[in-house]
């Protein structure tokens, strides 16, 4: 009677993943490196194409790294080693947010 109450379950653990083995990933920042604002090679692989401070999350990286990243990269872009926006639409000129405001006539 139990293989008719239970027929869609084939195995007794239906949710346990299988083991796969995966490589482990090296981490971006190793012990000699030293976290600095003028270090452009470093800082430069943390941040998005726009211009963005890439997360933690995407970064692999630990609290403390991120936090020092973050300020390296602040004070890059304050001493103008880096552009606080990389987009190549900023200079381009937008139509749709130029207004003109003409004199509006009454018909008497």
């Amino acid at each position: 009677m139990d293989k008719s109450k239970r027929p869609f379950l084939k195995s007794k653990r239906p949710f346990l993943k299988s083991k796969r083995s995966f490589r482990r990933r090296l981490p971006p920042i190793e012990s000699g490196d030293r976290i600095d604002y003028r270090n452009m090679s470093l800082i430069s692989r943390f941040i998005s194409e726009q211009g963005k401070i890439l997360s933690r999350r995407v970064n692999r990286l630990t609290l403390k790294q991120q936090r020092l990243i973050t300020i390296a990269i602040k004070q890059a872009r304050i001493l103008s080693l880096l552009p606080f926006l990389n987009n190549e639409k900023q200079f381009e000129r937008i139509e749709s947010t130029t207004r003109t405001t003409g004199l509006r006539t009454r018909n008497k």
